[in-house]
């Protein structure tokens, strides 16, 4: 009893979720990964969660440590991983702060993770660099009690180097933190970005930092393709180059065009996704060019590649019958597995065989799902007057057949599939193909409305036969004449 406050539009609330979701679901894995490997645990699946954490998530967040060091191939933790689990932060700022002390810039790193960890500090400016010289004028007890933090995050670091080396600063310390996020303007205008990562930001052209040409990018809001950027600081490409030139690549580079479904080559450097300068085209290793089909289909979904008719039914009728393995998701799971021997020697997707895609999904579900499937979703319905119908797994209200009505009569039971005896929807139509009823009770159907609709039937199509009582009758799509009525 008592009262509750909607702090929402009214129209809005059945578009919200019963409960918040679980944070293990969300929340970014690399602190959980990495106690994991502190504690012996290389595959968190092997413990018994209450939500299990995404996999998709674990790999990203895999990914990540790996790229910093924290862990090695077999998810061992490196020394470096164990000096970052030594410090109270995330994986990533902890990693800037090992990596500044050992550079000897550990007191404005220590500052800038200060400045991402307390919202607000400093104004809500994107510039971290306006962010940070305002925060460090303030006089309030949050601004020195921020202060004294960043001091004591300072004294857990090893000792500096005798000199500062000329990659430090902020734009340096924010570049060893998010390495994926250092960003490259892409228009005139500043408004678009392309990150090392290969995600594409947006910025407010109106912002100064839209003019500068490199960004390091801290914050950024949205998942898709063109997320916010929330909080950056401008960084020249030489301190980019002192901090990550090894990992400038040159030579022939493959890359997946979503558009075409194919992979482009060329020469040149690049950091990343970012191209810093092109070459003429080249041919690339066979090999890099199935890796980057793989690649394309894991980052733009599986919907890219040239599904059959065929497979798509069996992929809806496999989820209505309850044989996992061709979800999208378990799809995107298992791509190395079924998808990359299918990539080689082949430079688009179209280039597979969709035949030989659909015998791949057979190979998933194995003998046993195949015979699950057809037991429980078959893929026709085979009606009285014998006429075929594929059967629509797919449809928003359920298994529905379409067929014409005459091809039911003498059924006195609705048709059913499934263990749990599941009534089709039937799409009955006229001979002329029209649509004349949706049910799910076919009895309850010649019993009650069949009456109105035989007599406008039989004004429509006098040739055929609409009987009074259509479940003793015979099934036919014949007319009267060819009936011997």
């Amino acid at each position: 009893p008592g009262v509750a406050y909607r702090l929402w539009e009214e129209a809005a609330t059945a578009g919200l979720p019963p409960f918040d979701p679980p944070e293990i679901l969300e929340a970014d894995l690399s602190p959980l990964l990495l106690d994991c490997a502190l504690w012996g645990v290389g595959d968190p699946a092997m413990l018994n969660w209450l939500d299990p954490p995404p996999k998709a998530a674990l790999d990203e967040a895999q990914m990540r440590l790996h790229d910093l060091g924290a862990i090695d191939d077999e998810n061992r933790p490196t020394e470096h991983g164990r000096a970052i689990a030594r410090l109270p932060l995330p994986p990533r700022l902890a990693h800037m702060l090992v990596e500044a002390a050992w550079m000897g810039f550990a007191e404005i790193a220590a500052q800038a993770a200060v400045l991402l960890s307390e919202r607000g500090l400093g104004g809500p400016d994107v510039d971290l660099e306006r962010r940070l010289e305002r925060w460090r004028s303030e006089r309030g007890k949050r601004a020195e009690a921020a202060r004294g933090l960043a001091k004591q995050w300072t004294k857990l670091l090893p000792a500096s180097q005798p000199s500062p080396r000329k990659e430090g600063g902020l734009s340096g310390a924010i570049a060893l933190a998010y390495p994926d996020r250092i960003a490259r303007r892409r228009d005139a205008s500043g408004e678009y970005w392309l990150s090392v990562g290969g995600r594409g930001y947006r910025l407010d052209p109106a912002h100064p930092l839209a003019k500068e040409e490199w960004l390091a990018v801290a914050d950024i809001q949205g998942s898709a393709q063109g997320a916010l950027i929330l909080s950056a600081v401008a960084i020249d490409f030489a301190t980019i180059e002192a901090l990550y030139g090894d990992r400038i690549e040159s030579g022939a580079h493959a890359t997946f065009d979503p558009a075409t479904g194919g992979v482009k080559t060329e020469s040149g450097r690049r950091l990343g996704a970012i191209t810093l300068s092109k070459g003429q085209d080249a041919k690339a290793d066979p090999l890099a060019i199935s890796a980057a089909l793989l690649e394309g289909v894991r980052v733009h979904g599986t919907a890219l590649l040239p599904w059959s008719d065929a497979s798509q039914r069996l992929r809806e009728r496999a989820a209505w019958a309850g044989v996992a393995g061709l979800s999208d998701a378990d799809l995107a799971d298992s791509l190395d597995q079924w998808l990359a021997p299918l990539l080689v020697g082949k430079r688009r997707l179209s280039d597979i065989d969709s035949g030989v895609l659909h015998n791949a999904l057979l190979g998933l579900i194995g003998w046993d799902g195949q015979q699950k499937v057809e037991r429980l979703a078959p893929p026709h319905f085979t009606s009285p007057a014998g006429t075929t119908h594929a059967i629509d797994y797919g449809a928003e209200a359920g298994p529905t057949v379409e067929l014409r009505v005459q091809a039911l009569f003498g059924v006195a039971e609705h048709p059913v599939i499934g263990a749990n005896r599941v009534p089709l929807v039937l799409s009955l139509t006229s001979p002329a193909a029209r649509p004349i009823q949706t049910t799910r009770d076919l009895p309850g159907f010649w019993k009650g409305s069949w009456a109105d609709v035989a007599k406008d039937m039989r004004g429509r199509y006098p040739r055929h036969n609409w009987p009074d009582d259509p479940a003793a009758a015979v099934a036919s799509l014949k007319t009267k004449k060819k009936q011997g009525l």
